[in-house]
């Protein structure tokens, strides 16, 4: 009559350890992080930041992008509600007929005046009593073709200086209308410059506020790390109830010796096993070892 032997089962339990002195040095590097946590959690670098204002910046204080005319009122003003057939007749008389101008002409009139006055009548006067013709009618003659001279010069200069300033005022037309555009391209730069720095500004502002917010658990962060700082270290596993590490050994021999003899009789025949199950149990005798 057989007996039956009675099964027993035990859980197995694992326990990590370093060497002594690498956990006591961890344990006060802990206490220098635990200390220094204490003194810099609740004090952020950033809590006096003071947030970028774009609109003080961009339009000054007390103003923002809704004080100014909008871009299409701009618009309307430089570009699409301009007459420009009222724009060069506007130019073309302020180039040709502007203060300047007449000024210019005077100046020629003054200056034909004093030759008149100093060289022409004098001898035309002297050459008119020489002939004995003062009191004559042909002396007021002369004296008027004088004059007739005189206005007629005066008109050929203002004439063609005006003339001149034909080229002048198109060409004051043509850079008023590209002045337009430009203001017109310029103040839509500006206000894309406003939105695209308003919304970089922005999330800077939000993100070093958030940063300020959060300086607690960036801190504990760093305390976390601490603690986990011996993850990278070589662990010691210790089994309960395991063999020694002669008897792992002895198991990989056999596991060796199991895999040899399949693969030698697999490859060579029945023959060979035996040779082959000798040279797996070396090699998991060897690995089992080392």
């Amino acid at each position: 009559m057989g007996s039956g032997g009675k099964g027993s089962s035990s859980s197995t339990k694992t326990t990590i350890r370093y060497a002594p002195y690498i956990e006591n040095h961890h344990e006060d590097f802990l206490d220098i992080v635990a200390t220094k946590r204490d003194l810099l959690i609740d004090d952020s670098p950033l809590a006096d930041f003071s947030e970028i204002l774009v609109d003080v910046a961009f339009f000054g204080t007390g103003y923002t992008i809704a004080s100014f005319p909008s871009l299409y009122d701009m618009g309307g003003k430089f570009i699409f509600g301009l007459d420009v057939d009222t724009l060069f007749d506007q130019i073309f008389e302020e180039s040709t007929d502007g203060a300047e101008i007449n000024n210019l002409v005077s100046a020629e009139a003054d200056l034909l005046d004093d030759d008149i006055e100093a060289n022409v009548i004098p001898r035309y006067e002297l050459g008119m009593r020489d002939l004995n013709a003062v009191m004559s009618s042909s002396f007021v003659t002369g004296k008027a073709l004088i004059e007739s001279a005189r206005v007629k010069s005066v008109a050929k200069f203002s004439s063609e200086l005006r003339y001149r300033m034909i080229p002048v005022a198109v060409q004051r037309w043509q850079t008023h209308l590209e002045w337009n555009k430009s203001a017109i391209l310029t103040y839509a730069e500006i206000m894309k410059l406003y939105f695209l720095s308003k919304k970089e500004i922005t999330e800077f502002n939000y993100e070093i506020l958030s940063q300020n917010k959060l300086w607690p658990f960036t801190v504990l962060e760093f305390d976390k790390c601490a603690i986990g700082a011996l993850t990278g270290a070589t662990t010691t596993k210790q089994n309960a109830g395991s063999g020694s590490k002669v008897a792992s050994a002895l198991g990989g021999a056999l596991s060796g010796a199991a895999a040899g003899g399949m693969i030698a009789g697999a490859s060579q025949g029945a023959i060979a096993g035996p040779v082959g199950m000798i040279g797996g149990a070396l090699l998991g005798l060897a690995g089992g070892l080392f």
